[in-house]
């Protein structure tokens, strides 16, 4: 019976996040992306609106490897 409560209220709170955020996340992945994030001390709604932002773009390497030679 526990089981069933825990599980109504994770719902309830999830569907409660959704409706707060601008992003338009599906369910399941809204609860796979928060138990992936469940110790890492972030603002919560930020994070949730802006997932997909990137702060440091990718260094421009072309494909290749870089090597240095040391004389």
């Amino acid at each position: 019976m526990i089981q069933i409560w825990s599980a109504l209220i994770t719902i309830l709170l999830l569907k409660t996040f959704k409706s707060q955020i601008k992003y338009n996340w599906h369910l399941s992945n809204l609860d796979a992306f928060i138990r992936l994030n469940t110790f890492v001390k972030i603002d919560l709604h930020e994070w949730l609106n802006h997932t997909l932002k990137t702060t440091n773009p990718p260094p421009n390497h072309n494909g290749q490897l870089i090597q240095r030679i040391l004389f």
